[in-house]
């Protein structure tokens, strides 16, 4: 079965397949990277092989992903998306610590506008630490309000949601257009489900992180099968099923590795048939 190669992203429309830059950063998203020309090479082969999509933070490093960002594509193709996220700020323990002042917002905004090297921010996720694994509840009215008025004053031009709720997500869109979600989920993490098909029915993206299991890679015999028996990675497989599972979802693995990138970028011409869709389908089935 085949999957929409593109899909409308706020005002422009995008690759499905596109690329996460976390992992640009050095061992636990802190510090330079182990080579910073292979990290360098990794972001000129993304762009060359017609990756559109590129998400990164000014807390990854910090600042290192955006500056090898940066160092590698600026000036930036007219085509190209670079989605950050505020809303967190790195320890010098590399703890990952809530940053939701307006003042934290705003510097965190200007950050990015620096290390960027741009004059407005294509998409701004608001990054909530409400929860420490997952989502959890609590009103976003007053960092949101502040991002919205960063985008007011031209610094943003497009606002999303990372580590959200539903509930979470109706009060934002009563504040601020929101043209992404950015929520944990993968082949055996589907707690959004019914998420995704809400969000896709308005026509807003829904951008998973750790898509293939992030810390803990997915592991799964079932799906270990079905990839051998599709002459793919199970890696591949995994996020070929994600773009089956919704036309809005739009995918960012990272790599550190060229090889690893262009292994990435094959499963988006990955097609699963029918039995392999129900196979995987299942692994997240209740017992």
């Amino acid at each position: 079965m085949t999957s929409p190669a593109t899909y409308q992203f706020g005002d422009r429309a995008v690759r499905r397949l596109g690329y996460g830059a976390m992992q640009l950063a050095g061992p636990g998203v802190f510090g330079p990277p182990r080579d910073r020309d292979v990290a360098l090479a990794v972001l000129r082969e993304a762009i060359a092989s017609g990756i559109d999509h590129i998400d990164t933070s000014d807390f990854y490093g910090p600042h290192i992903t955006n500056q090898l960002i940066r160092e590698a594509l600026h000036p930036y193709p007219d085509n190209l998306t670079i989605v950050t996220k505020i809303g967190a700020r790195r320890g010098p323990d590399a703890s990952w610590n809530p940053a939701f002042t307006p003042e934290a917002l705003t510097a965190a905004v200007h950050d990015n506008l620096r290390n960027l090297g741009v004059d407005a921010l294509d998409v701004v996720n608001l990054r909530l630490m409400f929860g420490i694994h997952g989502p959890a509840e609590g009103s976003l009215a007053a960092p949101l309000t502040v991002l919205a008025d960063l985008q007011r004053q031209g610094l943003v031009r497009q606002i999303g949601l990372s580590n959200v709720t539903a509930r979470q997500i109706a009060e934002a869109r009563a504040i601020a257009d929101i043209v992404c979600v950015q929520n944990h989920y993968n082949l055996a993490h589907r707690d959004d489900d019914a998420l995704i098909d809400a969000l896709a029915a308005d026509g807003i993206a829904y951008v998973p992180f750790f898509p293939l299991g992030g810390f803990s890679p997915l592991q799964s015999a079932v799906l270990d099968d079905v990839a051998a028996s599709l002459g793919a990675t199970a890696m591949q497989t995994a996020l070929a099923w994600l773009l089956h599972r919704a036309p809005n979802i739009l995918l960012i693995p990272g790599t550190s590795s060229p090889a690893h990138l262009r292994e990435n970028l094959a499963a988006g011409a990955l097609r699963l048939p029918a039995a392999a869709i129900a196979a995987l389908d299942a692994i997240a089935a209740p017992a």
